[in-house]
């Protein structure tokens, strides 16, 4: 049977702290699984449920974005993913009676862990202007509300349409016609807080702005270098892969500020090697390299490979650019400059030269540890000069691969969800829909909450996701949603996004990827993109958890039919009964869609074209693969400080807190921990469990606070440390962004200690 929801906020101020574990996954993995999924969903929906994820008549998880093998597993998800299915597959319930009994202020006073821990929304709530509670709303008089305050807006711009990662593609697509219809390219999402750098730099160097490698390029690669990445905990289906090129021959160098269990053995629970055994040690070579130093470390290998001229001339004669100028930066790197930038000795530079030298299939994976720095476009455009100089682009085993953090952040942007669209694109979309879409660039999520801070916006639409809690300097962005006219959440789960409102809020509870989705024009399903461009169905099997819910696409399609009114020409009706007339637009508006309806069917669905992977050819604006000139570069700390990286738990997916452990690195019990080096604990008098405030410092001088936070001593590269988000966006100053992409530097936060000011009700 399921455990009821908690009452109370657990008490957070005396987080346990052990040793680092060493390995990631095995019986352990399996225990704690099993049992969060039961504690939400109880054993048999558990095991019903489970047995579905990731299967190709089964939903894709609402997890991460890794793929599927070609031939599944019958348990094909991970810890995380069976947590992250449990959370949404929960038997718990939010009726009207919870508003009734919590104020919006005293929901405003509990952790996201508790909203969130409450259980799956029943029916639309409104918090109307003045009003001290939400009230049940009819779903008719809340689309009429949402028409009414567009209606009153002085341009369309004075709204803004976010997207979260988990939407599907039949509901993303609707969405970004309904806005483009209302006449806005505000389209923030919330890959403009991560892989928006991955996208700037590989649409500039190779044309297509998402990974070139599929899973078995991974199998077949003899060298994969996975830098700023936690796949432990953050793409644990990874680590299968990582094992089996491992056991092909494959070497694996890990570039991290911390080590992570997952990285350095993994206990596959798939097999007894995995269960009782010792498993497979995956990293060959571990490089600690400081905070930022990335874009110094692949420069001197690029050195190092032009030294020894082991480059890749016809590839380079016949497919790219600008070699000549790349070079000869290259070749002027200075060693001491790549030293105080990477903190690495030079001797484990050379010995990651080695090899690289001594492989000829190179893949390259990483995260937000490259993305969200000020230098992160450069960083990744570095990692392609790297791939570039031996040829490793578009051939098997062999690419880039920025590895998606959710499950269809990447699809998302496939149907159009950007505030940047190009010019192709919005042609396509309005011969399909004849009509003219707006030209000018919208607003990304930072570009977002300036402009609600300003007035400028005054309607902020949510398709799923806690922007609150997923965005920068949160003071600065819980004051600016409050300056809103209306806000609006589409979600499954309540969090902190629906306690911090503008004068008046909905929440619009939609089905889950678990929930059974069916239409007067019978059962529905969904589409998906992963992290390496397949396109695969998705559909529920559970009864939706109250009756009368509606799915993502028909909330979209009634809200534009209403807004926009009977006049418009969009068959929203069609739309909202049968998706399979979404996709038929789809199919005729975005390249590589063509028999979508056909293709989508198949088992495994279908891979999407990328010309770089598939023919080597390299849509850039110049026609070919880019060299690019990136100033060395790396962030500068000052004296007495050290710089902060944010980052997640081991029981945590992006904002939503499954608990609060962290087990991999031995802290349980609580999530108010900084992680610092103990030599530079020891130089700035930092005792082991000691309370410290963590202020951020920017040029603006404002002091932004995150309070009471436990020393913990950690191996942590030296002159950096390492907390939780979102406790700690609090500190990421919202102009500081990266450089291109706008992505908030969430890894590179300069910090000082002062004396501890206490805890928070809300622990935060």
């Amino acid at each position: 049977m399921a455990k009821q929801a908690p009452q109370s906020d657990p008490v957070q101020d005396a987080p346990r702290v052990s040793a680092p574990q060493h390995a990631a996954a095995g019986l352990p993995a399996v225990g704690h699984s099993l049992r969060m999924a039961t504690e939400q969903m109880g054993a048999r929906r558990t095991l019903a449920t489970l047995r579905k994820v990731n299967q190709p008549d089964g939903f894709d998880c609402p997890g991460c974005a890794w793929p599927e093998p070609g031939k599944t597993h019958a348990a094909e998800f991970c810890e995380n993913g069976a947590k992250a299915v449990a959370e949404e597959a929960t038997e718990r319930r939010i009726t009207a009676a919870f508003f009734a009994e919590h104020s919006v202020e005293q929901l405003a006073d509990r952790s996201g862990y508790w909203l969130g821990q409450q259980g799956r929304l029943t029916e639309p709530m409104l918090l109307d202007e003045g009003a001290t509670h939400y009230v049940p709303v009819s779903w008719d008089r809340a689309f009429d509300i949402v028409a009414e305050e567009l209606g009153a807006l002085e341009s369309p711009d004075g709204a803004a349409f976010y997207t979260s990662g988990r939407t599907s593609n039949e509901a993303a697509f609707a969405y970004q016609l309904f806005a483009r219809r209302l006449g806005t390219n505000n389209l923030p999402d919330c890959s403009n807080m991560c892989h928006e750098s991955s996208g700037s730099a590989l649409v500039e160097t190779l044309g297509v702005g998402k990974g070139s490698v599929s899973l078995k390029d991974l199998y077949q690669a003899d060298l994969i270098i996975v830098a700023g990445q936690n796949p432990g905990t953050n793409h644990p289906r990874m680590l299968s892969a990582l094992e089996r090129a491992k056991r092909a021959g494959a070497k694996i160098v890990s570039v991290n500020p911390l080590p992570e269990a997952g990285l350095e053995r993994f206990k596959n629970p798939q097999n007894a090697r995995g269960l009782v055994g010792h498993g497979t040690k995956l990293t060959d070579l571990f490089l600690q390299i400081r905070l930022g130093g990335d874009l110094a470390l692949f420069r001197a290998l690029n050195q190092l490979i032009l030294r020894a001229d082991a480059v890749d001339h016809g590839f380079i004669a016949e497919h790219c650019l600008g070699f000549e100028e790349f070079a000869a930066e290259a070749e002027a790197t200075d060693r001491e400059a790549v030293l105080a930038a990477t903190g690495l000795p030079y001797e484990q530079i050379e010995e990651l030269a080695r090899l690289v030298l001594a492989s000829q299939k190179i893949i390259v994976c990483w995260a937000m540890g490259l993305t969200q720095h000020k230098h992160a476009v450069p960083t990744i455009r570095e990692v392609v000069n790297f791939l570039l100089l031996r040829g490793n682009v578009g051939r098997p085993g062999a690419g880039v691969c920025p590895v998606r953090g959710h499950s269809n952040v990447q699809g998302d942007r496939t149907m159009g969800i950007f505030e940047r669209p190009s010019t192709a694109f919005l042609d396509a979309l309005g011969r399909e829909f004849d009509f003219e879409p707006p030209r000018h660039h919208g607003l990304d999520s930072v570009d977002t909450i300036r402009a609600m801070r300003d007035g400028r916006v005054k309607v902020f639409f949510a398709m799923g996701g806690n922007f609150v809690a997923a965005t920068p300097d949160t003071e600065v962005t819980e004051a600016a949603m409050r300056r809103c006219r209306l806000t609006v959440h589409v979600s499954t789960k309540l969090n902190r996004s629906h306690v911090v409102t503008g004068a008046r809020a909905l929440i619009l509870p939609t089905l889950g990827r678990t929930d059974r989705d069916v239409t007067p024009a019978g059962a529905q399903f969904v589409s998906v993109e992963d992290s390496m461009g397949m396109v695969h169905s998705s559909r529920g099997g559970l009864r939706p958890p109250a009756p009368g819910l509606l799915s993502e696409v028909a909330i979209v399609s009634r809200l534009a039919r209403t807004a926009l009114g009977p006049q418009d020409g969009v068959p929203w009706e069609d739309f909202a009964r049968d998706y399979d007339t979404v996709r038929d637009r789809i199919a005729r508006v975005v390249p590589g869609f063509d028999d979508f309806n056909e293709k989508v069917r198949r088992p495994g669905g279908f891979a999407l074209p990328h010309g770089p992977r598939d023919s080597r050819t390299f849509p850039t604006a110049t026609g070919k693969a880019n060299f690019t000139v990136n100033p060395l570069t790396a962030p500068e700390v000052p004296a007495g400080r050290l710089l902060l990286q944010t980052l997640r738990s081991h029981d945590q997916y992006n904002t939503t807190i499954y608990g609060l452990d962290d087990r991999y690195r031995g802290i349980s019990g609580g999530r108010r921990v900084v992680m610092v080096n103990p030599q530079d604990a020891a130089e700035l008098g930092l005792t082991e469990g000691s309370y410290v405030d963590l202020v951020s410092e920017w040029r603006d001088g404002v002091k932004r606070r995150a309070p009471h936070f436990q020393v913990v001593h950690y191996p942590v590269a030296r002159g950096g440390a390492a907390a939780y988000y979102p406790e700690t966006n609090v500190l990421v100053p919202l102009d500081s962004t990266a450089d291109i992409s706008n992505t908030p530097t969430s890894k590179a936060v300069v910090i000082r200690f002062e004396p501890d000011s206490g805890l928070a009700a809300n622990g935060s």
